[in-house]
């Protein structure tokens, strides 16, 4: 029997049963779903802040945006000698895009994309996906900018997937599949933006929080 067609709608469906979808490379025309024993999570108080990423922060010579261009952003993403985005998974995410379920936090040096993050959102719950960097802490400035504007806008919880000794030395942890989707279900009955009314990302702010989480 034939699967049904992998679409935009399927794959939030996949998202609310705590599955995601990956390829073993670039070249690779299948699709995996992928439903870890433990699950790397941010929770959104305790993002490290080193002393000189703050200062680099509050220095500020790059430019922050969103959703000013998603596509470069994966692009920028899978543009590795390994990947898991093949064709197919570039293609269903510009699609959640267009349909407002995925988001593009860009960072920009003048003109130029030098870091940047993407994800998914579905209620409270913003699944991250991937992020590059083109200069040195450009990704992690991404993840600052982001996280601070997944608290503005009433996320509850922040998915990365899996644990990864970068992602730990910023403050992400890794919980047990059942506690996962325990979070998942709780953010999954509430509402949030991505993009909240009147919120401005001000470096000295998003600097401060080291304070909050060191």
């Amino acid at each position: 029997m034939k699967p049904p067609a992998l679409t935009p709608r399927l794959l939030l469906r996949a998202y609310a049963l705590g599955i995601f979808p990956m390829a073993e490379s670039r070249d690779d025309p299948e699709i995996h779903w992928i439903d870890p024993r433990h699950r790397g999570i941010f929770p959104l108080d305790e993002f490290h802040i080193s002393r000189s990423l703050a200062r680099r922060i509050r220095r500020m010579d790059w430019r922050v945006g969103v959703n000013e261009d998603f596509a470069a952003t994966v692009e920028a993403c899978a543009d590795r000698e390994e990947t898991w985005i093949n064709p197919t998974i570039f293609r269903l995410y510009v699609e959640l895009h267009a349909l407002g379920h995925a988001h593009s936090l860009e960072v920009r040096e003048g003109e130029t994309l030098v870091g940047g993050v993407y994800g998914v959102t579905l209620g409270r719950a913003f699944f991250g996906e991937s992020m590059f960097s083109r200069r040195t802490d450009a990704s992690k400035v991404a993840l600052a900018f982001l996280i601070d504007r997944l608290r503005a806008g009433g996320f509850t919880l922040f998915d990365t997937q899996f644990l990864t000794p970068h992602l730990a030395s910023l403050g992400a942890i890794e919980i047990r599949r059942s506690e996962y989707h325990q979070r998942l279900t709780e953010a999954l009955e509430g509402n949030a933006s991505f993009t909240p009314e009147g919120y401005w990302a001000d470096p000295a702010s998003v600097a401060q929080r080291r304070s909050q989480t060191s």
